[in-house]
């Protein structure tokens, strides 16, 4: 909840998008109030069969890889820092363990980049957890159904 002097409280959300690595195309959704960690969430917007389930740094934590190692996947959540005794170690094997995961994080990133260029989807225009969802939902089917058509037309 974010107030303001003289006015209501207005809950704020988050959206949690699971996406596939190849097509790129947007698969679970997950609308949380905005004090829900990240990893806590994660779970929520994970796959009903994963492979390999890539995330940023936000979900590391146990919920999102205990949740992909019960489907009988492998999480691949990014690093931000490794402890080490020199600093060029360290970086080093930061730098071997991000470099495969950031590669799938770009093309996932790339949604949320054409929702807010494109879809003007920066912030929720209405109140409501039941109502955000809804505003989320229609962008992420006009931009699968987009995806879609460019993916069979290259076939």
């Amino acid at each position: 909840m974010v107030g303001r002097r003289g006015k209501p409280a207005v809950p704020v959300s988050k959206v949690h998008v699971g996406a596939d690595a190849d097509t790129s195309l947007v698969e679970p959704i997950a609308v949380t109030a905005a004090d829900v960690a990240d990893s806590k969430a994660g779970p929520a917007a994970g796959p009903d069969d994963p492979g390999e389930v890539f995330a940023d740094c936000a979900h590391r934590g146990r919920q999102l890889g205990d949740a992909v190692r019960a489907e009988g996947g492998t999480p691949r959540i990014a690093a931000a820092a490794l402890w080490g005794r020199d600093e060029a170690e360290p970086l080093a094997r930061l730098d071997a363990w991000n470099r495969p995961i950031d590669r799938v994080r770009q093309r996932i990133e790339t949604i949320f980049g054409t929702w807010t260029r494109s879809d003007g989807r920066r912030r929720m225009r209405w109140r409501g957890m039941g109502k955000a969802t809804r505003q989320i939902h229609v962008p992420a089917i006009a931009d699968d159904l987009t995806r879609a058509l460019t993916l069979t037309a290259a076939v």
